[in-house]
């Protein structure tokens, strides 16, 4: 009798345990989802919107983000900066370039960005990935301080080009939180820097966090990756060569799937805010094939192949799924975005709106236009410097030609001011104002924004 007591006993005890370990199982994941939504922001460098096989490229394959956009949001009409620094300072600070871009490779040390607007709201921030925005170049006033990062706004870092360029890829030069990394030639930037994500969200999956990612995948020089063939041979691995470029496009869609598989690892999927993206358009070098034909790449040009760029983003407690959005995004929208998920304040003389209700399947009220002010070099002249403002289907120039984006994407053929019919004449007359808005600057001469 003792002997089936003490069984009945232990199976209780078993049973108990068991539903212990449930309830916290279901509590703590019940906790994540009903918790304000972590945030991954990947930006692609060099990654124009034709590359993603979602968007139509037969060029090359990309699983895990179509995945991504099927059960998420893929959205057509996102347009960044033509280059890198004027792209990522506007996402950053939600502001257009006039109003805070000094130079190539700098952000102005006095700016507000996403990760302090987050940071203020308890959010664990950390950056990966490309930085370029000590002034190295110019050697602007602190370009070898290892704390920038820290000091706008991320708690942790794992950087290339902070305070020296180095390699990217092979061999890299990486500074983790002050401290350079010592790698060899078996060592690959962009998995170390994926790796330290990686590990950031597994040190942090009980808090709120945001995770911003400036990947160092796809700019040239265009070389093998880990699972191109010519990686087996050391010497092949600093080849530079266009033929690489699908091999680097399909290694950011598998490191994509390392970061969303560990969110799923942890059920942290559910409640987090994933955003894919690209900095301007692809490498002029490359010609991509897509469902309508071949596509040049354009990166550095007003044209839409330099500043049309992807945006997937997968929400799964949001409230759409499985949807092509045709709303217009600029970069200047991300930061309002987050602030608004996470209930944070907003910085004041931004110029972006936010798009969080679309991503929540609330009402929304979506942009009429963007606007792009674009000045790569502040202290020379450039003729590809200048602005525009555009529709989904018409765009202006500061310069007054006039295109209509649908029947001409590849602007050859500006629009006749004086021939326009009323539906257009409307449009004209809105982003000339628009433009008009804004200060007046000569493209034709050099500027630098003083501090």
């Amino acid at each position: 009798m003792k002997k089936y007591l003490n069984l009945i006993l232990f199976a209780l005890f078993i049973l108990l345990v068991s539903c212990s370990s449930t309830t916290k199982n279901d509590n703590r994941k019940q906790n994540k989802q009903n918790s304000r939504p972590n945030i991954i922001l990947l930006m692609n460098d060099d990654m124009g919107y034709e590359c993603l096989s979602c968007n139509g490229s037969t060029s090359y394959k990309t699983p895990v983000l179509d995945e991504l956009a099927k059960n998420g949001m893929r959205f057509t009409n996102c347009f960044s900066q033509p280059l890198c620094t004027p792209s990522r300072v506007k996402i950053m600070t939600g502001k257009h370039n006039y109003k805070n871009y000094i130079d190539f490779a700098y952000l102005d040390k006095n700016q507000k960005t996403f990760g302090h607007v987050l940071q203020e709201a308890g959010y664990k921030t950390m950056i990966a990935g490309k930085w370029q925005l000590n002034g190295v170049q110019t050697e602007e006033e602190g370009f070898e301080n290892v704390n920038r990062p820290h000091q706008m706004g991320f708690d942790e870092y794992c950087l290339w080009w902070l305070t020296s360029k180095g390699s990217r890829f092979s061999n890299p030069k990486i500074v983790e939180n002050t401290k350079q990394l010592e790698t060899t030639i078996d060592d690959y930037g962009p998995d170390i820097v994926s790796d330290y994500i990686v590990g950031f969200i597994e040190r942090n999956q009980d808090k709120p966090f945001f995770v911003y990612y400036p990947m160092l995948l796809v700019h040239s020089p265009f070389q093998p990756t880990p699972d191109s063939p010519e990686w087996e041979t050391p010497a092949n691995r600093s080849k530079n060569d266009n033929k690489y470029f699908k091999d680097m496009v399909e290694y950011t869609d598998k490191i994509v799937g390392k970061i969303t598989e560990k969110l799923d690892e942890l059920e942290l999927d559910e409640n987090t805010i994933f955003i894919f993206t690209g900095d301007n358009g692809t490498n002029s070098k490359i010609i991509s094939q897509t469902i309508n034909g071949e596509y040049p790449g354009g990166k550095g040009r007003l044209q839409d192949n330099g500043n049309h760029v992807p945006l997937v983003i997968n929400w799964p407690a949001g409230g759409v799924k499985n949807s092509t959005n045709p709303e217009l995004i600029e970069f200047s929208d991300f930061l309002p975005t987050f602030a608004t998920a996470a209930n944070a304040k907003l910085p004041e003389d931004i110029d972006g709106k936010s798009f969080y209700n679309l991503l929540a399947g609330e009402p929304y009220n979506p942009r009429e236009s963007v606007f792009v002010h674009y000045y790569p070099n502040p202290q020379t002249v450039s003729t590809r410097a200048g602005c525009f403002a555009r529709t989904v289907d018409f765009k202006l120039y500061s310069t007054g030609q006039f295109f209509d984006m649908k029947n001409d994407k590849w602007e050859k053929n500006p629009l006749d001011i004086n021939s326009l019919n009323a539906s257009q004449k409307t449009i004209y007359n809105k982003l000339k104002a628009e433009i008009d808005s804004k200060p007046i600057w000569d493209f034709t001469a050099p500027h630098r924004i003083l501090n």
